[in-house]
């Protein structure tokens, strides 16, 4: 699941960050509204966490361009401000959730699970395909009896796959969408984190395999099955 939140407190910025990448989000943090939206037009998002009062674009004017402009990812509203008419403006800008500071971490949370179950193509705790199961809460890969539990960047990358099978990945794709669009890791930890995946999947003994498309990219695909 691929989060963007804008922020412009460095401190609750790093720590929301933290804590949503330890529950195996991948995060695109910022600072300002005009990033979040430019961000919000050109990627693909499982929820918005935008922070209201922000210098330049605040975070309501960011929800209200991005409404206009059809952009319906779930959006989770962050504000000091918590009158009853200032959760009407935000709830009638287009947000799904709002959300008062100071917030508790399992409030919040609970919130951004809860965003992300609003996505029309919603996948649920359990996404499988043919023989494979990845389980959101166990952390784990299952085929049959045979179960292996991923490290972080490789429960999203299979994650991926599996939300889009057959669909082909290119490496910057993947870069952006699990490693985050500011990650200063280099690219071969792409190729790293897919061969361990190939490992665990002979482990599991599934029939589902990664493969790659010379100069294109990565798609998970049937053994066998060959165009």
């Amino acid at each position: 699941m691929h989060i963007l939140f804008a922020e412009d407190d460095p401190d609750l910025r790093r720590a929301v960050k933290a804590l949503l990448e330890h529950a195996m989000y991948t995060v695109d943090a910022v600072d300002n509204g005009q990033d979040a939206l430019d961000l919000a037009r050109d990627a693909h998002y499982d929820g918005l966490i935008l922070d209201w009062m922000m210098p330049g674009l605040d975070g309501i004017s960011v929800l209200r361009h991005m409404r206009r402009e059809g952009i319906g990812t779930p959006c989770l509203i962050l504000t000091a401000r918590d009158a009853v008419e200032d959760r009407v403006t935000g709830l009638d800008a287009g947000a799904d959730d709002y959300l008062p500071k100071p917030f508790s971490t399992a409030e919040l949370m609970a919130r951004v699970r809860a965003l992300v179950r609003r996505r029309e193509n919603y996948i649920g705790s359990r996404i499988t395909f043919e023989d494979l199961t990845l389980d959101r809460d166990s952390l784990e890969m299952s085929c049959g009896p045979r179960q292996v539990r991923l490290t972080n960047k490789a429960f999203q990358l299979m994650e991926l796959f599996l939300s889009s099978p057959h669909r082909v990945f290119g490496v910057n794709q993947l870069m952006d969408r699990v490693w985050g669009y500011d990650s200063e890791a280099e690219i071969n930890v792409v190729w790293v984190n897919i061969s361990q995946l190939r490992k665990r999947l002979a482990e599991v003994g599934s029939r589902v395999e990664i493969r790659v498309s010379r100069g294109v990219g990565y798609s998970l695909e049937t053994t066998g099955d060959r165009q």
